[in-house]
């Protein structure tokens, strides 16, 4: 079977890591590029939000490279997310491409029809077989998610140190096969990234940023325009609300202490939302409200233009701002945003959040 998949950040690496164990044939497709969005923008609905448009080009980009199965995620609520693979594979069938798609919807306790959606994708492989590919592939996204995190800690100190150093451990990561060498290689990275932070001022007090929103836009850089990076060239430390780590914890494996932090940031979003509106606007909500209470500088909210959650969520945040004196940014993003502007604007928030600092110390 030759398979393709989104590319969601650094998703792929796991997904392709997962494929190869289970003796398919792999077909990733390339980094999201300004060509894949304006292939996606060309046959993808006109108000269809940017995630989907950037899945079609992907898809297109796969087939065309001679994939044959599609693995998609589904979903279910009032996101259009659950919608996606149907629409997805509707457009492509309309360009003639000649395929099969597989749609894994998260288990939400039914276990047997999650496994029946995987079945196809076992390859006849055994149980333990299976078993080994799919721990080795939670490593690899523990080990990618981890690297991230002290990415954005230390890149303030030497910005572009840290990113080459970061660069090179994910593509180290994406050529490991056992779980020995991922750890050799991760354990070897984070020390290498640990280093930058020791050099820092003791002095300096950086900005903290936390970014919440839609997670396909968190994750995936070419659509939220490099904003992590562009933050940390501008001496900001960044707090990414959600890892893909994290969603598994709460979607598939039921972790207690991650089920705990949902009720902890259901909690704090009471007194603005108190009811799941679908994909993450429930998130951006309680989680704002969470940071203001750590004292966290400022929030961005990034969002894909049109989409439903988060413009439940971008109606609530200026109460949330206004009750907690925290400022925030919200960035609704399509295939027409570009680089030049988004800067503008964060510098502006960046400036303003420093000056408001400077006035009450």
């Amino acid at each position: 079977m030759k398979v393709t998949f989104p590319h969601m950040g650094n998703l792929w690496i796991a997904l392709k890591a997962l494929f190869e164990k289970l003796g398919h044939e792999v077909i990733p497709p390339p980094p999201v590029t300004r060509k894949t969005i304006e292939l996606g923008a060309r046959y993808a609905p006109e108000f269809a939000c940017l995630p989907l448009k950037v899945n079609v080009g992907n898809f297109i980009e796969g087939l065309e490279e001679g994939a044959e199965t599609i693995v998609m995620l589904g979903g279910s609520g009032p996101c259009r997310f659950g919608y996606y693979a149907q629409v997805e594979r509707e457009i492509l069938k309309d360009l003639g491409y000649l395929f099969d798609i597989i749609i894994v919807d998260p288990p939400m306790g039914d276990w047997t029809r999650f496994l029946q959606d995987l079945q196809p994708l076992g390859n006849g492989c055994r149980g333990r077989e299976v078993w080994n590919a799919l721990t080795l592939v939670w490593e690899i996204i523990k080990a990618l998610d981890h690297l991230h995190r002290m990415l954005l800690k230390v890149q303030i100190y030497n910005h572009r140190g840290a990113w080459k150093c970061y660069e090179k451990a994910v593509k180290a990561i994406t050529e490991v096969g056992d779980k020995k060498l991922l750890q050799r290689v991760t354990s070897e990275s984070i020390r290498e990234l640990a280093l930058f932070s020791e050099v820092q001022n003791s002095t300096l007090a950086p900005l903290k940023i936390a970014i919440v929103g839609e997670v396909f836009m968190m994750w995936e850089p070419y659509v939220n325009l490099d904003l992590e990076k562009t933050l940390g060239g501008m001496g900001v430390e960044v707090i990414r609300s959600a890892y893909p780590s994290d969603w598994i914890c709460e979607n598939v494996l039921f972790n207690p202490r991650h089920m705990l932090r949902r009720l902890i940031f259901k909690k704090a979003a009471r007194p603005y939302l108190n009811c799941f509106v679908g994909g993450h606007g429930w998130e951006s909500v309680g989680k704002s409200v969470l940071y203001a209470r750590k004292k966290i500088d400022g929030v961005i909210h990034v969002l894909p233009f049109t989409c439903m959650p988060e413009i439940v969520a971008q109606s609530i945040l200026p109460s949330v701002s206004r009750d907690y004196k925290l400022p925030v940014l919200t960035l609704s993003l399509d295939e027409h945003s570009a680089q030049a502007g988004l800067l503008t604007r964060i510098e502006a928030f960046v400036d303003l959040i420093r000056e408001k600092k400077q006035v009450t110390a």
